[in-house]
């Protein structure tokens, strides 16, 4: 049982991200051309509730673990660490039963008093309540394996969980689709409890593989005097509320979208059913691809968390700078690329996923927003294993009051409508990342580097270049959408590793920190001279 490095760890569950992400766009380009984008935006009405439900239910105590653990293996107390972990995932256990009671029992509730303008998503909201049992205590397994630093364990039940979630979605929306729209929604909510399930199961099986070695460590460890319960409970509640209270106001914004944009829409002039429709564009097709652009720096927080709780545990302050400056750096590698490539093939990537080119003006502004969210996931995850975990809930807290507030007055626009709620978004991922950056600083003495910053965004200047030259030469010879999107991706993304290489924007200590292959491929690029050490 050995621990997992802070970018080896990160790598695995980028990878598993990855893989999930796949799994998860075929069941959104399955699910949007199946059930449309009135019935996508059927099930984005139940989906918000859910997630607000799951985060006041087991959200924060995952990271406060993880913060706990971590602080405990410092010390090499292994039987304290285990210890927070039953603790917590008694706690977890009793509060996920409850969210899904009152779940099941106020669906109906929601729709009676207008807080879901549609009825018709009754079921689908209903129909999500069982999950919240299963994500919940899986989650408390999740933060115990991560505070370990092992993060094999968390990334392989990603993969089961979300492919035992699409196959049941896409079964059961396809099952009932002939009894209607809404309960075809309702069938692809439900399969979030079998994903669960499955992904549960998976972390059942590493913690009992691993429980011999878990119960060795515990025996040779030196006498160390344990913490009493109530203050491993007191310390739980103390680092998790906050951090429940930030992970809230994911869902919360989504909720204010749910309450604010289709009502607003309607204000401009539009009927019931279209500002649906376009709701279901914005937050069923924009969004997730918005989020599968950053994939590896949600992976890095998460990496993050334990990693800088070790080092801050042990006073060493330069650990906690340097990899604080390796995630940034990693992070916008990937992010401003991926802003441009999204930005500029945001209709023909609509129309390749989703058969539509209708999301593309919302994917296009969005698209702004990736690189603004990467500082964001990375900057919480440095606070939060600084045990500064109030700090982000703040900041989410006065970026979603900007939001609420673009988003009433945009949306209404006539001549904005869906993209003053794009818009709204962009601005709120902004201003919760400068915050956040601001206390960085603060604390850890970090701030963006603007000479790799820029070296980054002049390739990706190059590979813009490349990618609309790309898509207009491939799509007038083989008029084919698909074919032609995919090569200037292909095509954008060469251009881009060339170009940063070129104005040494990456080095040889980039590459070989990368698992198994780093050391061979950075000795190739040195042989090659387009990478010095």
């Amino acid at each position: 049982m050995s621990k997992d490095t802070f970018l080896k760890g990160a790598f695995i569950l980028t990878v598993a991200g990855i893989v999930v992400k796949i799994i998860g766009s075929v069941n959104r380009i399955l699910l949007s051309r199946l059930l449309g984008g009135e019935g996508v935006g059927l099930y984005q009405m139940a989906y918000p509730i859910y997630l607000l439900a799951l985060s006041v239910s087991s959200a924060g105590i995952p990271v406060a673990i993880s913060i706990i653990v971590a602080e405990k293996l410092a010390r090499s107390d292994y039987r304290g660490a285990n210890r927070v972990f039953r603790i917590s995932l008694g706690v977890l256990a009793a509060t996920g039963l409850l969210f899904t009671f009152l779940l099941y029992y106020g669906a109906g509730w929601l729709i009676e008093h207008n807080f879901v303008r549609d009825h018709r998503a009754y079921y689908a909201i209903a129909a999500l309540a069982p999950a919240i049992f299963f994500v919940t205590v899986l989650s408390s397994y999740r933060g115990y394996f991560q505070g370990l630093q092992m993060m094999t364990p968390t990334a392989v039940s990603q993969i089961f969980e979300q492919l035992f979630r699409v196959v049941t979605m896409i079964a059961f929306a396809y099952i009932l689709l002939p009894r209607g729209l809404e309960f075809a929604a309702a069938g692809a909510s439900f399969g979030a409890g079998p994903g669960a399930a499955a992904g549960l199961l998976v972390l059942l099986y590493f913690y009992w593989r691993h429980k011999p070695g878990f119960k060795h460590q515990m025996d040779t460890q030196p006498q160390i005097t344990q913490e009493s319960s109530l203050s491993i409970v007191g310390r739980i509640v103390k680092l998790a509320l906050p951090v429940s209270l930030a992970n809230i106001m994911l869902p919360v914004v989504s909720n204010i979208d749910l309450l604010i944009v289709p009502a607003r829409l309607e204000v401009a002039g539009y009927t019931v059913e279209q500002a649906t429709e376009l709701f279901g564009y914005l937050t069923g097709m924009a969004v997730p691809l918005v989020n599968l652009a950053t994939i590896l720096t949600a992976s890095l927080a998460a990496s993050l968390v334990p990693a800088v709780s070790e080092a801050y545990t042990l006073g060493n302050r330069q650990r906690i700078y340097q990899r604080t400056a390796t995630a940034m750096r990693i992070s916008n590698l990937i992010t401003i690329p991926s802003f441009v490539g999204m930005a500029l093939l945001a209709t023909p990537i609509s129309l390749m996923l989703y058969g539509t080119p209708n999301a593309g003006l919302a994917i296009a502004i969005l698209a702004v927003g990736i690189f603004l969210l990467g500082i964001h996931q990375v900057t919480t995850g440095v606070l939060q294993g600084l045990g500064h975990t109030a700090i982000p809930v703040v900041n989410m807290a006065i970026s979603a009051v900007v939001k609420i507030i673009m988003s009433w007055v945009l949306t209404a626009i006539p001549s904005l409508g869906i993209m003053g709620a794009a818009w709204a978004t962009v601005a709120d991922f902004g201003v919760a990342a400068l915050l956040n950056m601001f206390f960085v600083y603060r604390y850890v003495g970090f701030s963006l580097n603007i000479k790799d910053t820029f070296k980054a965004i002049v390739a990706s200047a190059v590979m813009g270049a490349v990618v609309l030259l790309a898509y207009d030469l491939i799509m007038s010879h083989t008029l084919h959408n698909t074919l032609a999107t995919l090569g200037s991706i292909t095509a954008g993304g060469a251009a881009f590793g060339i170009v940063l290489l070129l104005v040494g924007g990456i080095e040889a200590r980039d590459i070989e920190q990368l698992p198994r292959i780093g050391g061979k491929m950075a000795d190739i690029l040195i042989k090659l001279k387009l990478l010095r050490r």
